[in-house]
């Protein structure tokens, strides 16, 4: 076990830790009690217009779940609340509200919505789609809605709405607190979630969705899990709605609408949850207390508002707020890194046995353009292959063919005789695969210690309720921090790290995997000569084992010498020669080679 943290620190910081975890139920006990008492000093227009309000707010959380921390634009919130509004109006007019058709209609507002949400999503986030796409997606999706409502008719009251229907037996004192409370619990069930372990891969998914899924976790499967839950409460908040108001029209679930959300929540901060709450609340009420007075003059006020905050505090209101608690002393208080703990390595087959890596036969072209050509290729366990070549000979391509079984090329490539082709990135990770990119890839919004949990993601999951108070790695993971300094550095958002250390930290994110075969793709560009020693040093331990192999693209041949078992030289797309390292090195062929290319 290797202590990350000195012990007395750890129990000073106990009471502090126990505090932040008890802060947020204490501020939602209390905002529901200001809340339950408030209907009594407020008058009969604010008490309506503060329960829709804060319906409205329960849509600008699950927006903000999606935009400011998952990175997913949506404008298409307002469609699935407009379809939780009709499944309860429609229910409500048909069966009255009666216990079992409340409960039916509740079950619709929740059910519809996410039905349609995991449709959006799979729409939204197939193979290789764009976040712009995604976009483009939720603005058509408020438009298709509309029309149906349009065309449907007695059943949707066409463009007059719903109105007439039965709705819950409460006085509007009793939408106001039910509204309240359902908004507390959902803002409370999102920050406890945006905390927890595995909150943090909604901002891994906005920072660098690639790296998740040479991490092994399924984006896709992820942003369509969230898009449908979300739909799901913007379902459950449109059922408030058209219980409250007792009209549901098809504005309701309009592209207007989807649009009014996103503005509100950029206002109110997003990325921040209480921002887009407060800042939803603030707008809605004052929207409504003005726009009969300045019907025209309120819509350029917020307009102008809008563009203001955006340009001056893109952050919104709430990070003007932030800065302010930053500079208190409360507010500056250090995190409390977790303790470091040596997982037991998993054993493994010998070098002798069967190849970790077969290639047969690959090619790849881009149109006219041969890269790869009849790549025959076999790396066994313990071996440390260096992949050779000048500048264009196809190295970083063979590496991403390697690595992406949804690569289009010709061939066979298996991994511990499973073939590959066909297979995502994340599925390739599951099979004992773990890739360096030649840029560091890691996550720029977390810390050191949120990048390594991330990585263990696949063996250890992720809590959604808490963060783990002892990040368990496996040994060489540990000795790769250790070597580096980052084993001190655990809290530190990963944006403030050198390029060394973030070479360093994407190696220990690959190693933490625990795979069978590590694809590095230059992994010492940019790094002092100490730097180069650390990871070559590291390279030759965890080969050493004779369990896991390792395939290096790499150009300083002394750095090659030094540290490999085997040399594989590509040329033009050919694979021209394969030996030791005396053999490889000393080659008239590779001298010629790199006398007529380019190398640095």
């Amino acid at each position: 076990m290797l202590e990350s943290v000195p012990v007395a620190r750890r129990d000073a910081a106990a009471p502090r830790r126990r505090l932040s975890r008890a802060a947020p139920f204490v501020a939602a006990i209390l905002a529901a009690l200001a809340l339950w008492i408030a209907p009594r000093v407020l008058d009969t227009f604010a008490v309506n217009v503060l329960t829709r309000s804060m319906i409205y707010a329960v849509l600008a959380v699950t927006v903000d779940l999606l935009w400011g921390f998952a990175g997913i634009l949506t404008f298409g919130q307002a469609a699935f609340f407009g379809v939780g509004a009709y499944a309860t109006a429609m229910i409500l007019a048909a069966y009255g509200a009666t216990p079992l058709g409340i409960a039916a209609a509740l079950a619709a507002a929740l059910a519809a919505p996410a039905l349609l949400g995991l449709a959006v999503g799979w729409l939204s986030f197939y193979h290789r789609s764009t976040p712009l796409y995604a976009s483009v997606i939720s603005l058509v999706v408020p438009i298709v809605v509309t029309q149906l409502i349009y065309s449907g008719g007695e059943w949707t009251g066409s463009s007059s709405g719903l109105v007439g229907f039965d709705v819950l037996p409460l006085e509007i004192e009793g939408y106001f607190r039910l509204a309240a409370l359902v908004l507390i619990a959902v803002t409370l069930a999102a920050w406890i979630l945006v905390r927890a372990d595995a909150g943090r891969a909604l901002v891994a998914l906005r920072d660098n969705e690639a790296r998740c899924a040479y991490l092994g976790l399924n984006p896709r499967r992820l942003q369509i899990r969230l898009t449908a839950a979300l739909a799901a409460v913007a379902g459950l908040a449109g059922f408030l709605f058209a219980n409250a108001s007792g009209v549901v029209a098809p504005e309701n679930a309009g592209f207007l609408f989807g649009t009014e959300l996103v503005i509100w929540v950029a206002l109110g901060g997003r990325g921040t949850l209480l921002g887009p709450v407060l800042g939803t609340i603030a707008i809605d009420y004052l929207a409504a207390n003005l726009s009969g007075d300045l019907p025209f003059l309120w819509q350029l006020l917020l307009g102008t508002a809008f563009v203001v905050i955006i340009i001056l505090l893109p952050g919104g209101l709430a990070d003007l707020v932030g800065r302010l608690w930053r500079a208190l002393p409360l507010g500056r208080q250090e995190p409390v890194p977790p303790r470091l703990v040596a997982r037991a390595a998993e054993t493994g087959a010998a070098a002798a046995g069967p190849p970790i890596l077969k290639v047969a036969g690959l090619a790849k072209a881009y149109g006219s353009l041969t890269v790869l050509e009849a790549i025959d290729l076999e790396i066994r366990a313990g071996e440390l292959v260096s992949l050779v070549g000048p500048n264009g000979a196809g190295k970083t391509t063979l590496m991403r063919c390697l690595s992406d079984g949804t690569e289009p090329f010709t061939g066979a490539i298996a991994i511990g005789g499973i073939p590959t082709t066909g297979l995502t990135p994340n599925r390739i990770v599951g099979l004992g695969v773990g890739r360096k990119f030649q840029v560091a890839s890691v996550f720029e919004s977390l810390s050191v210690a949120e990048c390594l949990r991330l990585a263990r993601a696949p063996h250890d999951g992720l809590s959604p309720v808490g963060q783990a108070e002892t990040l368990g790695l496996p040994q060489p993971a540990l000795d790769v921090l250790r070597m580096t300094g980052l084993d001190r550095l655990l809290t530190r958002p990963t944006r403030l790290l050198s390029h060394g250390q973030k070479q360093a930290l994407e190696l220990a994110m690959v190693v933490a995997l625990e795979p069978r075969l590590i694809l590095l793709d230059e992994p010492t560009a940019g790094l002092t000569k100490a730097e180069r020693t650390t990871i070559g040093t590291v390279l030759k331990a965890l080969t050493a084992g004779g369990r896991i192999a390792a395939v290096l693209v790499e150009h300083d041949l002394d750095f090659v010498r030094e540290i490999s078992s085997r040399i594989v030289v590509l040329h033009q797309g050919r694979l021209v020669l394969d030996g030791t390292v005396e053999d490889v090195v000393g080659s008239e062929l590779v001298r010629t080679i790199y006398a007529g290319g380019a190398h640095g």
